[in-house]
């Protein structure tokens, strides 16, 4: 899970709020987004046995992002992600994580809420949050570019954002270290971010 931070943008992450740059379109407007589900997804990386980097895709995004591109630290970022599904490529794996790492049967979403916003460049910034998995609440940070925007005729109604983002966590943090293989895998994971948010 080491990598998988590098690549929520739940929300989540989507956060790419903290980047506000003008594009040919002109800015974009100023309102609550919520996130297209079919085009926004948090990959997973993490070292295995110190020898090789192992990637899945955690399952369905959900939220809301108030978006203000003028004044980025007036954004705010609310999403959801689905424990109950994972997508590795190996079966074992996607039937056992989601109850046995995840306690989904209990914690069936994982949830990242924004706290503060900053911009750090023409097109990037970083929204910091509490992230809640298994129900252990940590704070985390998304390192994110903003895409740009676009849609005033079809087929681009409503109009839509674009952002990725990365963010780094531990498992032991989050109390994610009771399974039989949490010796063979780093603690450290990174998160990777494509999302797509359009206006409501």
């Amino acid at each position: 899970m080491q990598r998988i931070a590098r690549i929520l943008s739940v929300a989540l992450l989507g956060v790419g709020i903290a980047s506000a740059p003008s594009f040919a379109a002109g800015v974009a407007p100023k309102g609550v987004y919520k996130f297209d589900e079919q085009h926004t997804q948090v990959l997973f990386a993490i070292r295995h046995i110190g020898l090789s980097t192992f990637y899945g895709r955690l399952g369905k995004v959900s939220g809301t992002l108030n978006f203000d591109q003028a004044k980025p630290e007036n954004s705010s970022l609310n999403v959801a992600v689905d424990t109950t599904t994972i997508d590795t490529h190996v079966p074992e794996l996607d039937s056992s994580v989601p109850n046995d790492l995840f306690q989904a049967n209990k914690f069936p979403t994982a949830t990242f809420v924004s706290t503060s916003v900053a911009k750090t460049g023409d097109n990037t910034g970083t929204v910091t949050g509490n992230l809640t998995i298994a129900g252990v609440t940590k704070p985390v940070t998304l390192h994110v570019t903003f895409n740009g925007g676009r849609g005033t005729g079809e087929p681009m109604q409503p109009y839509r954002l674009g952002f990725d983002a990365t963010a780094t966590l531990k498992r032991s943090d989050f109390g994610l270290t009771h399974v039989i293989w949490d010796g063979f895998v780093a603690d450290e994971v990174t998160l990777m971010i494509e999302a797509e948010a359009e206006r409501k």
